[in-house]
């Protein structure tokens, strides 16, 4: 079995709170792409990775109304980048979310904003997710919204990990979202200026 299918089997636990996530940093320089993507960002801005060039990007896959798995991660992230001091300017968390019929830019970044102040809120339409969630190896489901009820919930499933980009956009390595933060901290000091 490659290194990458080990990633992903290890790593895609469906159901925001469901499954039980595998800790472990793994490298991937040379088995997972280089970062590249256009997306939408806050104020219907298109963002491609090279907004983030020369910065350390940490990508995670999730969607604003994930109850637990999400808010999670993003606020762990948030402590890591902060436990970094003013090294933090460094890195760049990106937040993509897989429910783009919910979340629009302008409410990611209000989301994010409430974990990290530097942290990116990004989505787009439906191709251009599935497009960047197969570059990346993500899995996701989404049920299909009810078009006569708009406002009616519906269930969100998604692969769980955090990958780390350096400044040059090269995968760097890939994280369980239950890592901890003693662990993504020794991962990223390499990578720090």
């Amino acid at each position: 079995m490659s290194v990458i299918k080990r990633l992903s089997a290890g790593l895609v636990l469906w159901a925001c709170g469901l499954g039980v996530a595998l800790a472990a940093v793994h490298p991937v320089r040379g088995f997972l792409p280089d970062l590249k993507f256009t997306l939408q960002g806050a104020g219907g801005a298109t963002v491609t990775q090279q907004a983030f060039a020369g910065k350390i990007v940490l990508m995670f896959f999730g969607y604003a109304s994930c109850p637990d798995i999400c808010p999670t991660t993003m606020a762990q992230l948030a402590q890591v980048t902060e436990a970094l001091g003013p090294k933090a300017d460094q890195v760049r968390i990106l937040f993509v979310s897989v429910d783009p019929h919910r979340d629009t830019p302008d409410i990611l970044q209000t989301y994010v904003d409430q974990f990290d102040p530097h942290a990116i809120g990004l989505t787009g339409d439906e191709s251009a997710i599935a497009a960047l969630a197969r570059r990346y190896r993500v899995a996701y489901q989404i049920e299909r919204p009810d078009t006569t009820a708009p406002n009616a919930p519906y269930e969100v499933s998604h692969s769980r990990g955090i990958y780390a980009f350096d400044q040059q956009g090269k995968a760097t390595w890939l994280a369980s979202d239950s890592e901890s933060q003693e662990d993504l901290m020794a991962a990223l000091r390499p990578m720090l200026h």
